[in-house]
C-alpha cells in the first residue's frame, strides 16, 4: 500500500509521567531537522547519542538525554524517525512538548498514529498491529504470548502461506477458461489443493473462540439469594475489599466487576444483585441483570448457605464456619468461609484449573478477534462455494472471492472502513 502524504508528527511514546525515563518520538519528513533544532546536531543512525536538547526559541537548556535517529525506510513507522530518551519527570516532559509545538510543520500525532504509518508503509499488516495494541493491553502471561506471537507475525506468516496456495488453485482454474480447446493445458480442477487448503483454515477457526476468550477474558458471575456472603467471597478471591458487605439484604443492586489472573488466564468476576423478588424497582433491575449476566458468563458460581437440592452452575457453599460441614471440594461442591479464609484457596485452585481447561489448545490460537475470524469464515464459504461449483468461470469467481476475504485479515485488500477503527483504539504514541 503506498504512504500518502503525511505530516511530521510527535508524541510521547512512553508511559505518562512521572517515570525513570520518558521516550518522545518525532516521524516524518522534518525528522532530522527537528534533531538539529533541538540537539544541535543529527545523531548517527541507530547510535544512542548523549545531546543536551534545547528550546529552540530561547536556546534554554530542557534536558540533557539520548537522541535517536532511524532513517526511512529502516524504522517503525517506515519514516525518518527521531526519538529523544529524558528524565521522566512531568515538567521535563512538557517543556520537550512544548517546543516541539512551537516548531512549524509538526503537530500532535493521533492515537495510534505510529502504528497506522507502519501499517501503510507495509513495516506492520493488520493482524501485527491488532498483536501489538493486544500486547499492550496484556494483564496476563497467556495473553501476553498470544499477543506476541500475533504482533511476531504468527497470523501474516500463515495467511502469507494460504494465500499463495489459493493463487495456485486460481491460476488454474484461468488457464482451464483460458485455454479450453489447447490440448496440452491440464483442465482438471485440483479438487484435493482445495479441500487441504479449506481445511486447514477451518482447523485455524476451531480456535478462534479461545483465542477471543484468551483476548477478551472468562467471565464468571456470582449468584446467589440476599445475604449468602457473595460479595465477601468475591473480596476473599480479590484479596481487598472491591465489593461492599453488609447484612442489609439488597445492598448489591449493580454488577461489580473485578478483574483476576488465574494461572496466567484472565478472568473477571462479577458481583451480582441477590436473587428474589422485591418491590423495590432499583433493586429489581438489579435482579434482572444478575440473570442477563449469569445467562452470559463463562461460567456460573451458585453460592448458598446449604447444600442446594439444585443450581445452576457450579454450587458453592459458604459460611461453613457456622456449620458442621469442612471447607474443601466434595461430591462436586465447594465449600468455604468467606468470613474467615477457609476454602478459599480451594475455590480459587479451582477456578484456575476451570480457566485453564476453558482455554487448553495444543498450539497457541492465532486468531484472536472477531474481525480476523469473520474475514476466515468467509474465506472458507468461499472456498466451500468453489468446490460445489461445475462451471469453471463461477469456480473462479468464488476463488477469487475467497482470496479477497483472506486478504481483508492483513489488510491487502478492502479494510479502508475499519482503519480508523483499529487504529482509534491505540493510545497517543504508538
Amino acid at each position: 500500500m503506498p504512504a500518502r502524504p503525511t505530516a511530521t508528527v510527535y508524541a510521547l511514546s512512553s508511559g505518562r509521567p512521572p517515570a525513570g525515563v520518558a521516550v518522545i518520538r518525532v516521524s516524518g519528513q522534518q525528522a532530522f531537522d527537528v534533531a538539529w533544532k533541538l540537539a544541535g546536531r543529527r545523531p548517527s543512525p541507530r547510535v544512542a547519542t548523549l545531546v543536551d536538547l534545547r528550546d529552540p526559541a530561547d536556546g534554554s537548556l530542557i534536558d540533557r538525554g539520548l537522541a535517536l535517529a532511524f532513517a526511512a525506510p529502516a524504522s517503525f513507522t517506515g519514516e525518518d524517525v527521531v526519538e529523544f530518551h529524558v528524565h521522566g519527570g512531568p515538567a521535563v516532559v512538557d517543556a520537550l512538548l512544548r517546543a516541539l509545538r512551537q516548531i512549524a510543520g509538526l503537530r500532535l500525532a493521533e492515537p495510534g498514529e505510529f502504528s497506522r504509518r507502519a501499517f501503510e508503509n507495509g513495516k506492520l499488516d493488520l493482524t501485527q498491529a491488532e498483536g501489538l495494541a493486544d500486547l499492550i493491553d496484556a494483564q496476563t502471561e497467556t495473553q501476553r504470548r498470544v499477543a506476541l506471537g500475533l504482533a511476531g507475525g504468527a497470523l501474516r506468516e500463515r495467511a502469507e502461506v494460504w494465500r499463495a496456495a489459493m493463487l495456485r488453485l486460481l491460476a488454474g482454474v484461468e488457464a482451464e477458461i483460458d485455454f479450453s480447446d489447447e490440448d496440452d493445458v491440464d483442465s482438471d480442477f485440483d479438487r484435493a489443493g482445495t479441500l487441504s487448503l479449506r481445511d486447514e483454515i477451518a482447523a485455524t477457526l476451531t480456535r478462534a473462540a479461545i483465542g477471543e476468550r484468551i483476548r477478551d477474558g472468562l467471565t464468571v458471575a456470582v449468584v446467589g439469594e440476599p445475604n449468602v456472603g457473595k460479595s465477601s467471597l468475591i473480596n476473599g478471591l480479590a484479596r481487598r475489599d472491591v465489593a461492599i458487605v453488609s447484612d442489609v439484604a439488597g445492598t448489591t443492586r449493580d454488577l461489580i466487576e473485578v478483574a483476576l489472573d488465574l494461572a496466567g488466564v484472565p478472568v473477571t468476576l462479577v458481583d451480582t444483585a441477590g436473587l428474589r423478588e422485591t418491590d423495590d424497582p432499583v433493586e429489581a433491575e438489579g435482579v434482572r441483570r444478575a440473570k442477563a449476566r449469569a445467562a452470559a458468563a463463562d461460567l456460573v458460581l451458585h453460592v448458598g448457605e446449604c447444600t442446594p437440592s439444585s443450581a445452576v452452575g457450579q454450587p458453592v457453599v459458604n459460611k461453613v464456619d457456622l456449620g458442621s460441614e469442612l471447607p474443601g471440594f466434595r461430591d462436586g461442591i465447594i465449600y468455604v468461609s468467606a468470613k474467615t479464609g477457609a476454602g478459599i484457596d480451594v475455590l480459587e485452585n479451582w477456578l484456575a484449573d476451570w480457566a485453564g481447561r476453558a482455554i487448553r489448545t495444543d498450539e497457541p490460537p492465532i486468531v484472536t478477534r472477531e474481525r480476523q475470524r469473520r474475514a476466515l469464515e468467509a474465506t472458507v464459504a468461499y472456498l466451500n462455494e468453489a468446490l460445489d461449483q461445475s462451471d469453471a468461470v463461477l469456480r473462479a469467481e468464488a476463488l477469487r472471492l475467497s482470496g479477497r476475504s483472506l486478504g481483508q485479515v492483513t489488510g491487502r485488500v478492502g479494510v479502508e472502513d475499519i482503519l480508523d477503527e483499529i487504529f482509534g483504539r491505540f493510545c497517543i504514541g504508538k
